[in-house]
């Protein structure tokens, strides 16, 4: 059965966007699983993995594993100090992931950090400044969009007026515990922010994409522990809404309560309303089907009612634009300051929420 830390779906781009050798990168810290399908992905599009720094053994010859160019480094300097290392990506816990970037930025290369890309809204703005002194890319992977071809595919029907203005966007995320599965520090509250922070980046990161909107207010948002009294600091439920600058609105919905009859780690959902037509975006499955299908998106319009079921026809374009920026100082596969607004606006939700809760 399919668990949330270790989704990693890899999706090769028509063509690479660079030369065998041309793209440099380097992996580290592997804390969460997600950093293999960040790689993967990138390698697909035409980047070299150079160089990987990773303590657990196993960890680092499942990364070394992914392209035979690849060597192991026994200190993060060594990667630091690399002159062909174009970019870094990383998965470590959420509260140092910062910190890590930083160096990395100092250290005069681009890094790639699974989301959350911050623990706290003082990480935030110290990243901000190292950004402005350095002019290096702080990117993250919002996985539940940049791969995921129904949530890609969603995008290019709004892009293209399909259900014309958006006006509402509901995201829901549910994800499977596994507790048994999951290291010490994911029951750490400092060390994994909560769960708006976390998990909820990424729907807050949708919102941002669908709606167009460069800013918003947070309305409502709430945590709570319903059912692990076991693990104290941990948030199973988490809750938001709010109303971008363009009136636009969200509700969003994270939590740990995947059944476990479900044949994936969580049936993330998205449902978005515009002035002429509706979306829902089935991303992981499509319930109670004899066959597994996923990336099923639903379209009602004007010219009628629409299945389109989208797995292996959109792939992740988000990873070759992210090579190409690199390359090209661009902003094509997501400006800066939106993965920061997503950031920033999860972080004060899970603020809003913690102050509501004591």
């Amino acid at each position: 059965m399919q668990q949330g830390h270790d989704y990693a779906p890899v999706m090769a781009p028509t063509k690479p966007v660079c030369e065998p050798g041309e793209f440099v990168i380097a992996a580290a810290f592997a804390d969460h699983g997600h950093l293999f399908g960040m790689v993967s992905n990138l390698l697909a599009a035409g980047a070299t993995l150079g160089y990987v720094y990773e303590p657990d053994e196993a960890k680092a010859n499942k990364l070394l594993a992914l392209d035979p160019a690849a060597k192991r480094v026994d200190s993060f300097d060594a990667i630091l100090q690399a002159p062909d290392v174009h970019l870094v990506a990383a998965a470590a816990i959420p509260n140092l992931r910062a910190g890590i970037g930083i160096r990395v930025l100092q250290a005069d290369k681009d890094y790639f950090t699974d989301k959350c890309p911050f623990t706290s809204l003082e990480q935030l703005e110290a990243v901000r400044q190292v950004v402005l002194a350095t002019g290096r890319k702080y990117a993250v992977c919002f996985s539940e969009r940049v791969q995921n071809e129904a949530a890609e595919h969603a995008r290019f029907l709004i892009e293209q007026g399909t259900i014309g203005r958006v006006l509402q966007v509901i995201g829901l995320g549910p994800h499977r515990l596994s507790v048994n599965h999951r290291p010490d520090w994911f029951f750490n509250k400092v060390a994994y922010g909560g769960i708006l922070c976390d998990l909820a980046s990424h729907q807050v990161e949708q919102f941002l994409t669908y709606t167009g909107n460069q800013d918003a207010v947070i309305t409502m948002a709430r945590v709570a522990n319903l059912a692990n009294p076991a693990h104290p600091e941990l948030e199973d439920f988490g809750e938001y809404s709010l109303v971008g600058d363009n009136a636009a609105s969200a509700y969003c919905r994270v939590d740990w309560f995947t059944p476990g009859g479900l044949r994936t780690w969580g049936d993330g959902r998205t449902l978005i309303t515009g002035t002429h037509g509706m979306i829902e975006c089935r991303k992981y499955v499509d319930l109670a089907r004899s066959s597994f299908v996923d990336n099923t998106v639903l379209l009602v319009n004007d010219t009628g009612e629409h299945r389109q079921s989208v797995t292996g026809k959109v792939g992740f374009p988000f990873f070759a634009a992210l090579i190409l920026d690199c390359l090209n100082h661009t902003e094509l596969a997501m400006t800066q300051e939106h993965a920061f607004k997503a950031a920033e606006l999860s972080l004060m939700a899970q603020v809003i929420a913690d102050r509501a809760r004591v």
